[in-house]
């Protein structure tokens, strides 16, 4: 009761945008948004509905989820509490369907739809029902037999062919191997049965290539070169459809960016996709020439009925309707709900009932879109929408039912026995509805855009009148900011009670706090200087969505179903298929004529000279602040996005936990003293990750003390008048929170921001974009930033120019590192014995010695440091665990254990991580 007291206090004494007190949070927003009518003449976009509910709560809307948006589906709800659903199938019996699962306990799942149970898994776990060798799923898929009696599930190198029992069920799986190409693994997508059932069609995604595969044998007997990365197919009158998503082969004089070893035709400045296509292969014929049809940006879903075959172009946000007389496109149909946006609904599965009508999900605005249908040269009339659970990607009818299989369900909320949430707690669900009457879908229309926050006015451009005041935050887009530089830190993993859990003025569990005081004063003093966000929240599972999010406003379709595997990219910096063609915030802010830096943010070359270990890299930044010098370990990095190449700042490494962030902190401290900032700089402070040559509690107040210095420099200059500071994790994936796994920490620091102030407003990471956006008058990147409410009540228009000093580290940076550097260890400044313990040694009890030799064996695999480190390569429930461990002297069991853990006893460990995966 103490710190819910605490927080009403705070809401009447917070001051609003235009300087007045408040009495509640209510009356803050409802003050904001009369002003914004009043200036703009239209209203502002809706995430002000959120008001101060948290994640997970029910409101009469719907079920909070951390993507600004609500859940309350249309028709009946079954919760599957096994992971991901990456794509599903209705078996020929209609009574079971099988679901491809990721980040869960299982990789398949097997579902009696009659009473909604999941009656089998399989996976690599010992307690599944089944075992199988390899835990990876594709894109696409599982596909059963037209009789029934076989079910083939894609993954990498391949398939595994079930038998299916008259109950439903699965025995007796065999591998059906595709082999790799060089280093290019098979990557199967969609597959489909010949009508007679005795050839198995196969999309060989990382090959670019189809095979026909013998159902009995898996004896290859025919291969067909397709485009790039095919995904779906379907069978038509004797002809396979398949979408290439990543589109056409590249020709000579093409602008191109690497996918999984193929030259992808991209555009020369975002690095996206340009080209979408559909191969077309006569199976009556294997001799004869694939045929090509243009469709829009990344084919996904390919869906053949009466003379048509439909195409969801993910990227594009339409629909192309092939008639397959002509093999051409002759309509296509728009699925862009929402005027005020163009893209970022991502349509990624078809159908069409008996009556008529077409069914599109929409996979980012949780909604099924519906058409009337008549014809492929009739032009489809839309109805409206339905809503669905987060992230529909699959759609079926069974009978007069419509079955919609929804990847993320109700987001990261499975049952478990820890003490708080996770990201990777994740679930899925099946939704089904008889689909009503029109005039019922076009009720429900209204609802799903309440869900989504979608407004009229969401997104208003300057009027470009001059007399226009400055504004912190402008009300209109292009209208003059009193904020000039914005500065964007990204960093690694961490929940809002792992590191402020400790602060009783806010909504915090100590008993989760990982990294309370001790470890990071810096963090803790820039949030009682400039304000503490208790209810903000990242919107990603790991590194792969978390980076997405920040710099696209969003996670695409492509990274979403690549989640099962990640072996065709996990990071996608330097795959064109994980780029929307919208653009990222840097080339937006191009496109507005404001500059940019970059210092190692969505970076993906790099290298840098053999002997900068951590130790000399330490060292080297010890001496270039006390001395001035230039490094003595020079690092090049680069990006393979031409706009982002072009803007990357030369010296400041990307992700590799071998590298301190103080070091990294002293390469910006040099430029930004010769060179001064741009409009936008971005930058990513990496090691409170953890798992690098530091104990963990070490690394992450390296991390604190590299931002403190750095927020320290900042507002210490003569940019400070005009500068804003966001510093935010890329996601929270590697903790607990009472709250929600997508709780994080946030800053915002400026002169222009709010100051001592305990801010409980729905806040997420597409809000904080949305705000440097608006700051900078770059236009929103897709739907989701454009319904997005700019974080008005965070800032104000009475400045406060005081500066912030950097607090000395309270926790040696040296902790855990062997041998000790040249220069040696460091000595922190005393702890605070008010605030939570830290580790003051990196010393193993002698009973747990042998325990932690185990952890360091496992740590050493784990591809966290060096030049091929990769973020969440590590399994995330090891990983925790091994970060708790650090810094609790290998004592204290992880909350909701029982004990101590060696690595292969952990519960969960069996699951494969995002990238080692496969």
């Amino acid at each position: 009761m103490q710190v819910t007291r605490q927080r009403r206090v705070n809401e009447k004494e917070q001051v609003n945008l235009f300087g007045r007190r408040v009495g509640r949070r209510a009356v803050l927003v409802t003050a904001g948004i009369a002003v914004a009518l009043g200036v703009t003449g239209t209203a502002v976009a809706s995430t002000w509905q959120f008001g101060s509910r948290q994640v997970a709560e029910d409101t009469p809307e719907g079920q909070v989820i951390s993507s600004d948006q609500f859940l309350k589906p249309y028709g009946s709800r079954t919760v599957v509490n096994d992971g991901k659903i990456m794509s599903s199938t209705v078996g020929p019996d209609g009574g079971h369907l099988a679901a491809s699962v990721a980040d869960g306990d299982a990789s398949l799942v097997i579902m009696d739809l009659s009473t909604g149970q999941v009656i089998q898994k399989i996976g690599t776990n010992k307690a599944d029902d089944l075992r199988i060798k390899s835990a990876s799923v594709g894109q696409e898929g599982p596909t059963y037999s037209p009789d029934g009696t076989q079910l083939w599930l894609g993954q990498t190198d391949g398939y595994t062919k079930f038998t299916v029992g008259s109950d439903g069920t699965l025995s007796n799986p065999v591998a059906v191997p595709i082999p790799a190409d060089g280093d290019k693994h098979a990557l199967v997508a969609g597959a489909v049965f010949s009508p007679d059932g005795s050839t198995v069609y196969a999309a060989v995604n990382g090959q670019n290539r189809v095979v026909a595969l013998d159902a009995a044998t898996g004896t290859v007997q025919h291969s067909w070169a397709v485009g790039n990365a095919p995904r779906g197919l379907a069978l038509a009158d004797g002809k396979l459809y398949v979408s290439n998503e990543g589109g056409r082969p590249a020709k000579d004089g093409d602008t191109t960016i690497n996918s999984y070893g193929t030259d992808v035709p991209a555009n020369p400045d975002t690095g996206a996709s340009t080209t979408g296509t559909v191969s077309v292969i006569d199976t009556t014929d294997p001799s004869a020439a694939v045929g090509s049809i243009d469709v829009g940006l990344h084919p996904t879903a390919v869906y053949a009925a009466k003379g048509a075959v439909f195409v969801t172009n993910t990227a594009d946000n339409n629909v192309s309707v092939i008639d397959t007389r002509k093999d051409k496109v002759v309509q296509t149909i728009a699925t862009q709900p929402w005027p005020e946006a163009k893209v970022g609904y991502e349509p990624d599965a078809v159908t069409l009932t008996d009556d008529g009508r077409l069914l599109v999900t929409l996979g980012r605005a949780n909604a099924v879109a519906v058409y009337r249908y008549k014809s492929p040269q009739e032009p489809a009339g839309y109805v409206g929408l339905l809503p669905t659970d987060y992230f529909p990607s699959e759609i079926t009818t069974v009978g007069d039912d419509v079955v919609v299989s929804n990847t993320r369900g109700i987001d990261a909320r499975r049952p478990t026995t820890a003490a708080g949430h996770g990201t990777h707690d994740t679930t899925s669900s099946i939704t089904r509805f008889t689909l009503p009457d029109d005039h019922v879908v076009r009720a429900q229309t209204a609802k799903v855009f309440r869900q989504n926050g979608w407004t009229p006015g969401s997104v208003v451009t300057s009027s470009g009148k001059s007399h226009v005041p400055a504004l912190p935050v402008p009300l209109r887009l292009g209208d003059p900011s009193t904020i000039k530089h914005v500065f964007l830190l990204v960093k690694e993993n961490r929940t809002y009670d792992q590191v402020y859990g400790d602060l009783p003025q806010g909504d915090g569990d100590s008993t989760l706090t990982t990294f309370g005081e001790n470890v990071t004063p810096n963090q803790h003093a820039l949030a009682d200087q400039f304000g503490l966000y208790d209810n903000f929240y990242d919107v990603g599972t790991n590194s792969a969505e978390g980076h997405n999010w920040l710099m696209q406003s969003d996670n695409p379709e492509y990274t979403e179903s690549s989640a099962g595997e990640y072996q065709r990219s996990y990071d996608t910096e330097n795959d064109a298929l994980g780029h929307q063609k919208s653009g990222f915030i840097w080339s937006g802010a191009q496109a507005a004529g404001k500059s940019v830096k970059d210092f190692g943010e969505f970076q993906s070359l790099e290298s840098k000279p053999a002997d900068a270990t951590w130790q000399n890299l330490y060292c080297d930044s010890k001496n270039m602040e006390a001395t001035g010098a230039q490094t003595q370990y020079p690092i090049q990095t680069g990006s393979a996005i031409p706009s982002l190449n072009k803007v990357s700042v030369q010296g400041f490494p990307m992700f590799d936990l071998s590298v301190p962030d103080i070091y990294k902190e002293q390469i910006w401290k040099q430029d930004f003293e010769k060179n001064g900032p741009a409009n936008l700089n971005m930058f990513w402070f990496s090691n409170d990750h953890t798992g690098g040559p530091a104990n963990a509690a070490a690394e992450v107040a390296d991390n604190d003390l590299a931002v403190g210095r750095m927020v320290d420099e900042i507002s210490h200059s003569r940019y400070w008048k005009d500068s804003a500071i966001f510093v935010v994790e890329d996601d929270s994936q590697n903790g607990l929170d009472h709250v929600d796994g997508h709780r994080a920490p946030v800053q915002i620091i400026s002169p222009w921001a709010q100051r001592d102030t305990v801010d409980s407003h729905y806040y997420s990471q597409i809000t904080m974009i949305r705000t440097v956006e608006q700051i900078l008058g770059i236009h929103p990147m897709n739907q989701k930033d454009s319904a997005a409410t700019p974080m008005y009540g965070a800032f104000t228009l009475k400045p406060d120019n005081t500066p912030f000093t950097a607090v000395p580290n309270r926790t040696s940076l040296t902790l855990g590192v062997s041998p000790q550097p040249p220069c040696g260890s460091d000595t922190p400044a005393p702890q605070d014995p008010s605030a939570a313990a830290a580790p003051t040694s990196a010393a193993v009890p002698e009973a747990k010695q042998a325990l932690a030799d185990q952890w360091r064996t496992w740590a050493s695999h784990q591809r966290l440091t060096g030049p091929h480190a990769v973020p969440d390569y590590a399994n995330n429930e090891q990983m925790n665990r091994y970060t708790w461990y650090q810094t609790h002297n290998w004592t204290k069991p992880y909350p909701g254990d029982k004990k101590v853990y060696a690595p292969n006893d952990v519960p969960g460990a069996y699951l494969p991580s995002a990238e080692s995966d496969g």
